[in-house]
C-alpha cells in the first residue's frame, strides 16, 4: 500500500540526511547500474511498488501467479535436486565421474557430451577430428550409453541430458538402456534439453533447418505424453543465451518466447496443450548481479503463469507452473586468480535459491581452464550442500518478497519482456525473428556494451581488469589425451562388425520413410538405438532428407 507521506519522507531524508552527507563525501564516480546496465537508483521506497497490487502480481507461494514460488513450503519441504553437469572421455571415465558424485551426495546426474556427439557426427568423421571426448563424454551408440550407465540404475535417479540436435536419437539409446535394465519408461524421469531455438540464436549446435527441428520436437512431446509421462521433454534454454552476452531482460524474454514458440507448435501438431505443457521445463543462468537474478527468476514464474492461463487456455495448474534448473554462470569465471570463482559461484548459487530454483548446478573453479577435476566438482557440489544447511535460507519461502527494490525490479523486468513478446509476435513468432537475426543482434550488441564497459573499467572484474596479480602459479588441470579418440574408433569398428547390419539399415530406411511422411519419428529411433545404430547414421538419415541448415550471417 503506498504511504501518504512517501514522497515527503524520502524529501526530508533527501534534504536533511542525504545533501549534508554528500558535501562531506561524494559518492564514487561510476555507473551505478546492474551487469546488465540497468540504472539502479540510491533508495527504493514504497512509492516505487504503488502500483503492485499483492494478490495480483505477487500473492502467497503456491498460488497463482507465483511469483512467490510454485510450492507453498519452498525448501522446508524438499531440497532442489543437487546436480553436477559431468562427461569427459570415454563412457567408463565419465562413469566412474558420476558414482564419485552420487557417492559424496549428488542427487541427480547431468551428462555432459562431447562436440561430435553434439553435432551428430561419429568419431571417424573428419570433423570429428581433436575433439573425441574433450568437452564432454564421447557416446557413439546403445553401446555406449550402456557403458555409460553400467551399475547406475535409471529408475532410482534423475538424469538431465544437455544435447539439442541429436536429443531424439540420445534419447532413445538412453530409454533403450533403461528397456534393458527392466525399467518402467512409465516412471522414469529426467529431463532432456532439446531446445533448438536456442541453438539457432547462440549455441549454434544446430543440424536441420527450423522447422524440421521443430517437427523432431513435437514427435518427442507427443511420444512421451503417451509413453514416458514423467519426463521433462524439453528444458528450454536461456543458460545458453546469457552465456553468448545478453543481458539478464534478454535472456529471460527469449527463453519464455521460445517456451511459447514450443507451445505454439504443439498445439497446432494437435496436441491438447495440458497433455505436454507440464513437461516443458526451463534452464537459467544465474550470473553475478545478485538482485538482478532474483528478480529474473520471480518474474520468470508470473509471466509464464498468465501466458499459459490465458495465451493457451491451459486448464490445469501444473500447466502454469513455470520449473527450471539453474545453472551458475560460465562466462564470470575466469582463468586468472582461478579460486576467485568459488566465491562467485556461491554467490550467484545463493541468487539461484533465493530465486526459488528446483534444481541447481554449481561450476567448478577450474573450468575457465580445462574440465573440472573431481577435486573441484566435489567442492562446487560442497558449495550447494553448505547453503542448504548451513545458511539458513532453507527455512523461509522467498526471503526477498516485499523489498522495494527486488520488487521494483521483478515488475521492470515483466514488463521489458513483454515488451520483447509484442516484437517478437509481430515479426510472426520466434521461429520467423531467428531467420531474421532479430535475437542474434540484440545479444550481440548488448556483449559489444558489456566487453566495452569492462574495458573502460565501468565494470571491475577481480583479477583482470584490476587487483591483478603477476606471475600467478599454474593450477593442476584435467587433462584428456588422445587415447579416448583410439578406444571410440577401435569399439566404432568393431561395433559395425559384429551387428546386424541388415537391421540397421531397415531401421535407417524406416526412419527416412517417417520424416519423409507424418509419422512420429520416435518409434523408428528406438529401433534404430536397439539395433546399434550410431548417433551419425541416425543424424545422416535425416540429413538427406531435411538437410542441413546455415545460418545468413548478420550485418
Amino acid at each position: 500500500m503506498k504511504s501518504a507521506t512517501a514522497d515527503t519522507d524520502k524529501q526530508r531524508w533527501e534534504r536533511d540526511v542525504l545533501e549534508p552527507a554528500l558535501e562531506k563525501a561524494p559518492e564514487r564516480d561510476v555507473p551505478f547500474t546492474t551487469i546488465s546496465g540497468r540504472p539502479i537508483e540510491r533508495l527504493y521506497t514504497p512509492d516505487d511498488i504503488a502500483s503492485l497490487d499483492y494478490g495480483r502480481d505477487l500473492n502467497d507461494p503456491g498460488a497463482f501467479p507465483y511469483t512467490r514460488g510454485i510450492h507453498p513450503t519452498g525448501y522446508r519441504g524438499k531440497m532442489w535436486t543437487m546436480r553436477q553437469f559431468a562427461g569427459f572421455g570415454t563412457p567408463e571415465e565419465t562413469n566412474e565421474r558420476y558414482k564419485t558424485l552420487l557417492e559424496a551426495g549428488g542427487t541427480g546426474l547431468s551428462v555432459a557430451f562431447d562436440l561430435p556427439t553434439l553435432m551428430g557426427r561419429d568419431p571417424d568423421h573428419e570433423l570429428s577430428l581433436g575433439e573425441v571426448g574433450k568437452c564432454g563424454v564421447s557416446i557413439t551408440s546403445l553401446a555406449d550409453m550402456e557403458r555409460l550407465f553400467d551399475g547406475i540404475s535409471l529408475a532410482g535417479i534423475t538424469t538431465s541430458m544437455t544435447i539439442n540436435s541429436p536429443a531424439p536419437m540420445i534419447f532413445a539409446m538412453y530409454l533403450a538402456v533403461a528397456e534393458k535394465q527392466g525399467a518402467d519408461w512409465s516412471k522414469l524421469s529426467g529431463t532432456l534439453q532439446n531446445d533448438i531455438l536456442k541453438e539457432f540464436i547462440a549455441q549454434k549446435e544446430y543440424i536441420y533447418p527450423p522447422r524440421e527441428s521443430m517437427r523432431l520436437i513435437t514427435d518427442i512431446f507427443a511420444f512421451c505424453a503417451k509413453e514416458v509421462p514423467k519426463w521433462n521433454t524439453i528444458s528450454v534454454s536461456g543458460y545458453h543465451i546469457r552465456e553468448a552476452g545478453s543481458t539478464s531482460l534478454q535472456e529471460l524474454a527469449f527463453t519464455l518466447r521460445d517456451g511459447i514458440e514450443y507451445v505454439q507448435y504443439g498445439a497446432d501438431a494437435g496436441l491438447d496443450v495440458d497433455a505436454f505443457a507440464p513437461q516443458i521445463s526451463f534452464f537459467f543462468n544465474s550470473h553475478s548481479d545478485f538482485f538482478e537474478e532474483v528478480a529474473k527468476f520471480r518474474a520468470a514464474r508470473k509471466i509464464w503463469a498468465h501466458v499459459m492461463r490465458e495465451r493457451f487456455n491451459a486448464k490445469q495448474e501444473r500447466s502454469w507452473k513455470l520449473r527450471f534448473h539453474t545453472q551458475t554462470a560460465g562466462v564470470s569465471l575466469t582463468a586468472q586468480q582461478p579460486y576467485n570463482n568459488v566465491v562467485r559461484t556461491a554467490l550467484q548459487a545463493l541468487a539461484a535459491v533465493m530465486g526459488g530454483t528446483q534444481s541447481l548446478h554449481t561450476n567448478s573453479l577450474d573450468e575457465a581452464l580445462a574440465l573440472p577435476t573431481a577435486e573441484a566438482a566435489t567442492l562446487a557440489l560442497r558449495t550447494q550442500q553448505i547453503i542448504a544447511h548451513e545458511s539458513g535460507l532453507t527455512n523461509l519461502v522467498d526471503p526477498l518478497g516485499g523489498s522495494y527494490f527486488v520488487e521494483r525490479l521483478t515488475l521492470d523486468m515483466e514488463q521489458g519482456a513483454r515488451e520483447y513478446f509484442d516484437t517478437i509476435d509481430a515479426m510472426g513468432g520466434m521461429v520467423e525473428a531467428i531467420e531474421q537475426g532479430f535475437p542474434q543482434r540484440e545479444i550481440a550488441e548488448a556483449s559489444y556494451k558489456f566487453q566495452q564497459a569492462v574495458e573502460r573499467r565501468e565494470k571491475i572484474i577481480v583479477g583482470v581488469n584490476d587487483y591483478v596479480e603477476e606471475d600467478e602459479p599454474r593450477h593442476p588441470i584435467l587433462y584428456i589425451d588422445e587415447s579416448t579418440y583410439d578406444t571410440q574408433i577401435s569399439r566404432l569398428q568393431e561395433l559395425k562388425r559384429r551387428r546386424d547390419n541388415d537391421a540397421v539399415r531397415r531401421s535407417l530406411d524406416a526412419l527416412r520413410e517417417a520424416a519423409r511422411g507424418g509419422a512420429n519419428t520416435m518409434y523408428p529411433l528406438l529401433d534404430c538405438a536397439r539395433a546399434y545404430a550410431t548417433v551419425g547414421e541416425m543424424c545422416d538419415a535425416l540429413r538427406e532428407v531435411w538437410g542441413e541448415y546455415e545460418e545468413v550471417p548478420l550485418i
